[in-house]
């Protein structure tokens, strides 16, 4: 069975006194957020920021401390199963322009029930849950 690894973020700015949270769509449909597969010799952060700025023009980006969530799955490649682990941080942006990659369909910033409502998978669904909270419980030590 193959492997794969790849890294990304959960990706959140401020509005007024709302915090909105950014989904892509893939070229298949689903939605989820930035993320790519890491690169031979390259850090599981920088694998994090290359792919966010590939896929969505963000280079102004702060990860906060504290929040490293992993995700692990299966999914079928040309007839071979193949297991995905996926290492998500979370990420602050003051960028509201995004220039989506040409494997995107989409995007959307929503606040956190709404980006629930539309994010495809359950796995994905957790995670945005899991920055939610941290946000929530972080929310004063970060200003935001």
């Amino acid at each position: 069975m193959a492997v794969e690894k790849s890294a990304g973020a959960v990706i959140f700015k401020k509005e007024n006194d709302s915090i909105l949270f950014l989904l892509i769509q893939y070229g298949h449909g689903h939605w989820g957020f930035p993320r790519g597969l890491i690169e031979k010799g390259e850090e599981i952060e920088e694998t994090a920021k290359r792919e966010i700025k590939e896929e969505t023009g963000i280079e102004d980006l702060e990860f906060l401390p504290g929040f490293k969530e992993t995700s692990k799955f299966f999914f079928k490649h040309k007839n071979e199963n193949v297991l995905k682990f996926v290492t998500y941080f979370l990420a602050k942006t003051n960028e509201k322009e995004i220039t989506l990659s040409y494997e995107h369909k989409d995007f959307a910033w929503l606040p956190f029930q709404k980006a629930q409502e539309k994010l495809t998978f359950k796995k994905a669904k957790e995670v945005l849950k899991k920055a939610n909270n941290f946000l929530l419980k972080q929310r004063s030590l970060f200003r935001f």
